[in-house]
């Protein structure tokens, strides 16, 4: 009897045991949150084979995968997508409508600029850079709110607006890279002085140990076309787009993969020196890997160059999950990974294969725009600006002769309709966008619009064809899948393994971490939670 008491006591107590070691924290040390600039859904299975197992075979694998994940507004560009991110809201309401936007004053606006404060660990102006110009909070503000600021918070990125924004409004720090001088830089709106371990990698010389020659980093891509294609756009200073790529210069980092490199060892840094995650409450670290973007504009998706990007950028991911996993362990943080837009395929790559597309001139349209109205409504400048595809309208002259918004609408309407890569012409003044498309789109052109940073009228080209780059590379900022599509991978602290292919938005983003932390969503939040991802808290 005494053998068999005996035995269930320890059996008891390796249950506890078992259990204690076993048991998940009821909140993460730390929420990493990763976006690679411009990656379009496919380069995940498209370039997988490549892929080593430590990267995005792993969070494949051992997290879970919203397939089905896009974008829900019309303007895909980087801050706005950034934005979108982290307050889980619309440009129509958190007001990053572009990179940048006109004001009703008629003045120009860049999306993260802020003329109220000073540049931090450089005497040039890229550091006069705030979040002011977002209108909403975001879930990382929330997260501040909810432990009265004792959660710390950072962003870090090559681009200032891809540190700004996700940080929020009340973040500890923000860095960037400053293509002069090879530095990470911050503003006094976070700080009177770079702290010494900012100080101290910037001195390291890092920056200039990474300019180097770019070879591929495998013999041969299966799924990139060959390299040296006439529809490519050289890097600046080299004279045809092939390999390899002399990376000479500070701004030539940015657009290679040692960008993402310096991006990632920084990041990392600031992990350790700002003991992120050793704290009571759960820190938050924004990375935006910018890199990606720069090249991917020169190159286009099928290029070997954008495939060696990406091959690169997965040994950096799984760098930093098996520094997370070794300072917290898995279980201890939650990562996040997607994008803040998709990319158009290189018009001369779709037309050597048979697809409509093409590059259009804003300004001959601008030009032929100006003559219609004229030859309509007398001498003027009628159109004062062109941004985001939209026409900002000169009030002044309209209401001094007497013409209304619509009526130069339909002016424009019918002139642009003629041209063979116009799809659609919106009426955004006067809130005719539903009229003038499907419901799917519509909802995409009214979520963009701000009425006091958007033009009065939006010009809207068919799918694969852009604004631009008639030289040769490519862009986005349509509300076509290729650039509405992007991935959202899930990882760590009760996340479920598997995938989903339901619909999910990447305003769903915010609300699901908030749901996950117990926390108020961002002020303007319009996404839900992610049901799938929700089945591990209880």
């Amino acid at each position: 009897m005494k053998k068999i008491l005996v035995f269930a006591v320890l059996l008891a107590s390796f249950q506890v045991s078992f259990s204690q070691k076993t048991q998940i924290p009821a909140k993460p040390k730390l929420v990493v949150g990763i976006v690679i600039d411009q990656m379009r859904y496919d380069f995940l299975y498209r370039y997988y084979d490549s892929y080593s197992e430590k990267g995005f075979k792993r969070l494949l694998k051992e997290g879970f995968n919203c397939k089905n994940n896009h974008y829900h507004y019309a303007t895909t560009y980087t801050g706005p997508g950034h934005a979108a991110i982290y307050t889980g809201s619309i440009p129509a309401i958190n007001g990053i409508v572009g990179n940048e936007w006109y004001e009703l004053s008629g003045k120009l606006t860049y999306v993260v600029e802020d003329s109220l404060v000073q540049s931090i660990g450089t005497n040039g102006t890229a550091g006069k850079m705030s979040p002011r110009n977002m209108l909403t909070t975001t879930i990382t503000d929330q997260l501040r709110f909810a432990t009265q600021f004792r959660s710390k918070v950072i962003g870090v990125a090559i681009k200032d607006r891809g540190a700004i924004l996700p940080a929020g409004h009340t973040a500890n720090a923000a860095y960037w890279y400053e293509s002069q001088t090879g530095n990470w830089i911050s503003s006094t709106y976070y700080m009177q002085d770079l702290p010494e371990w900012v100080k101290k990698f910037n001195q390291s010389g890092r920056a200039k140990q990474l300019l180097q020659i770019w070879q591929l980093a495998q013999s041969s891509y299966k799924n990139a076309e060959e390299d040296l294609q006439t529809y490519e756009r050289a890097l600046e200073g080299e004279k045809s787009a092939v390999f390899p790529h002399q990376i000479n210069s500070f701004s030539l980092l940015a657009s290679s993969p040692w960008g993402n490199t310096l991006t990632k060892e920084f990041a990392l840094e600031a992990i350790r020196n700002e003991k992120l995650g050793k704290g009571s409450e759960t820190d938050f670290l924004c990375i935006s890997f910018s890199s990606t973007d720069i090249a991917g504009h020169s190159f286009g998706p099928f290029s070997v160059e954008n495939q060696d990007m990406y091959v690169r950028l997965d040994q950096e991911i799984g760098d930093i999950l098996t520094f997370l996993d070794k300072e917290f362990g898995k279980d201890n943080y939650l990562l996040f990974l997607t994008a803040d837009h998709g990319i158009a395929d290189v018009a001369g790559f779709a037309q050597k294969n048979k697809i409509p597309a093409g590059s259009a001139s804003g300004s001959d349209h601008l030009q032929i725009l100006q003559v219609a109205i004229e030859k309509k409504f007398g001498q003027g400048k009628w159109i004062l600006y062109t941004e985001n595809q939209q026409l900002y309208l000169n009030h002044s002259l309209l209401e001094q002769k007497k013409v209304s918004v619509k009526e130069i609408y339909e002016v424009v309407r019918k002139t642009l309709l003629r041209q063979p890569e116009v799809y659609s012409v919106v009426n955004l003044w006067d809130n005719e966008i539903e009229q003038s498309l499907p419901d799917y789109y519509a909802s995409m052109v009214k979520n963009m619009y701000h009425p006091k940073r958007c033009g009065e009228i939006m010009i809207l080209l068919k799918p694969a064809w852009y604004y631009g780059f008639s030289k040769g590379g490519t862009t986005h900022g349509t509300f076509y899948n290729y650039d509405t599509h992007v991935p959202l991978l899930w990882f760590g602290w009760k996340t479920p393994i598997g995938e989903t292919s339901k619909r999910t938005h990447i305003a769903d983003i915010a609300p699901t971490i908030a749901t996950m932390l117990n926390l108020l969503e961002p002020n303007g939040c319009i996404g839900n939670p992610i049901e799938e991802m929700l089945k591990n808290l209880k």
